[in-house]
């Protein structure tokens, strides 16, 4: 594989240390913010937003087939309810997934079933987010930073020989 054929915002597979983790649609550019990371994210923002207003016509015209198939007030008035609900748990655990990992895997798991159903919350949750950062970018930098930090520490205890530390005046006993 060449050098020129890692994915811009990567950095260099030779680099000591951790590396960061990409997010979707933005990859690692959202460490220095190079690579058009601002136009990566206003390009987030319009599409999530653009897909959340799609998706309601999408709820809209479902709406409008319950109402064709005279199906009663109230089996509408359920539909809205649910889908209400959905989106507002959906966009809460999206959000939540944005500043801190899940502390039961398990659980996330069962839930994406309600998450899907409520995707508009999820939509509006990344769009709102990605209004300030890329979504999760406090998270991953934080995260990042902490990894950085402990190879950094752990680097510069290694460095030198130890043997040579050790005769700072102390000679060591003798095997025979």
């Amino acid at each position: 594989m060449s050098e020129n054929s890692a994915a811009p915002g990567t950095p260099p597979a030779t680099a000591p240390g951790p590396r960061p983790e990409p997010i979707r649609f933005f990859g690692t550019t959202w460490v220095d913010h190079d690579g058009g990371y601002g136009l990566r994210r206003a390009g987030v923002a319009v599409g999530s937003l653009a897909a959340a207003v799609a998706a309601c016509f999408l709820l809209r015209f479902a709406y409008e087939g319950l109402e064709i198939a005279e199906v009663g007030s109230f089996v509408g008035i359920l539909v809205i309810g649910m889908f209400s609900i959905c989106s507002a748990i959906a966009f809460r655990k999206t959000w939540e997934g944005f500043a801190a990992r899940p502390k039961d895997p398990a659980r996330e798991d069962s839930l994406r079933g309600l998450k899907s159903i409520g995707f508009i919350g999820s939509l509006l949750a990344y769009f709102v987010r990605s209004l300030t950062e890329a979504p999760g970018e406090k998270l991953r930098r934080t995260e990042y930073e902490t990894a950085r930090g402990r190879f950094e520490k752990r680097r510069s205890t290694r460095t030198g020989n130890p043997a040579a530390r050790r005769t700072s005046g102390r000679k060591r006993p003798k095997r025979g």
